[in-house]
């Protein structure tokens, strides 16, 4: 859950909340300078002042808006929801910011401004615009910022999704890889033994094909991502110790087509196809038998890994077994749900066990 843990966490560069701004963005101070200048436009016929007097008193108001709604919303109120702190602190800026300019233009004097029956007159259209424009502005703001903060958590929520769902993935494969294992690895030894016990001179050479073997399979073991290159190399080890073990029933040949053994692969997959292949398809049969590892481009835009043995054939198989069982979902885990794996006769005698799969892009 580590990967989960860290979509939310502090470090996480994409997905971390934004730190609040004190000071507003450029497009937002360019809003306000044209919303001041129509707003001036607007006030003409009402004052007697030039539009440059009131071009400067509505900016001057409607910067002291912004930066009201700005620093609110920078804060971190305990008690009260961000967005009730930035409402009251336009409409308190509403109120402050045109009595500050009237009080300006009346020469700092507090009993002039009330005295002025045009001083008075201007605060209160002022005010009661300023108002008016900045609630309205304020709430199709903080609407906007809801969405955009709805999107994010949503976009937080599928990433979140996806990580625990590819992990959950992983989780899997690594379970059934883990219930083939001690199956192949105790059927290998188990040939072994029988040669051990019945004093057989391929004993010694047995053994150093067996270490070989493991050396070559067990960092694989352990390891989450391997290619169709190491699955040849174990494949190959694999087939040179059963026919160490049966040198006059088993001949066998590796065909892989170069350009896939950099692929990925679920480890051991094809090794299980193979001893599949032999201890169904070969070991039951007295005749001599061959096995033959294929893989390469198929028809419809799709790989073609084959394992052929001319065994016993499929009559004789009641039915699948654990190891294809867990076979089939580990591919599809792998590769995706068009991944298949196909059994059927192959002639004159024996089965043919093909994997599927989507060719990779």
């Amino acid at each position: 859950m580590a990967d989960a843990a860290a979509i939310f966490s502090k470090t996480n560069p994409v997905l971390t909340s934004r730190p609040r701004r004190w000071l507003p963005s450029p497009r937002r101070i360019a809003l306000v300078v044209v919303a001041a200048a129509l707003v001036a436009v607007l006030f003409i016929p009402l004052t007697k002042n030039t539009y440059l007097e009131l071009f400067g008193e509505t900016l001057f108001v409607g910067m002291a808006l912004l930066l009201a709604f700005q620093g609110a919303g920078a804060t971190n109120p305990k008690k009260v929801p961000r967005w009730v702190a930035q409402v009251v602190g336009v409409a308190v800026a509403a109120v402050l910011a045109p009595l500050f300019v009237q009080l300006f233009t009346a020469g700092g004097s507090f009993e002039r401004f009330i005295g002025s029956h045009s001083h008075v007159r201007g605060y209160v259209l002022v005010t009661l615009v300023a108002m008016v424009i900045g609630l309205l502005v304020a709430l199709g703001s903080l609407y906007r910022e809801r969405e955009a903060e709805a999107e994010s958590q949503a976009l937080q929520i599928a990433l979140l999704r996806e990580t625990l769902e590819r992990q959950a993935t992983d989780a899997r494969l690594q379970l059934l890889t883990a219930q083939i294992q001690p199956h192949f690895l105790l059927n290998t030894l188990a040939n072994v033994q029988e040669l051990v016990e019945s004093g057989s001179p391929r004993a010694v050479p047995l053994f150093r094909s067996l270490i070989a073997y493991l050396r070559a399979a067990m960092p694989h073991l352990q390891q989450g991502d391997a290619t169709l290159a190491d699955e040849e190399q174990l494949v190959r080890a694999y087939l040179e110790l059963m026919q160490m073990r049966m040198p006059d029933r088993l001949a066998f040949s590796v065909e892989i087509d170069p350009a896939l053994r950099t692929m990925r692969f679920p480890p051991m997959a094809l090794l299980t196809l193979v001893e599949n292949a032999i201890h169904h398809g070969v070991d039951p049969h007295v005749d001599a038998s061959r096995v033959e590892v294929r893989a390469g481009p198929g028809e419809g835009g799709v790989l073609r890994i084959a394992v052929i043995d001319t065994g016993v054939g499929m009559s004789e198989k009641a039915s699948e077994g654990t190891g294809l069982t867990n076979l089939r979902a580990r591919m599809r885990a792998f590769f995706g749900e068009t991944a298949r794996l196909e059994l059927s006769e192959h002639s004159p005698r024996g089965l043919r066990a093909e994997l599927v799969i989507p060719q990779p892009a």
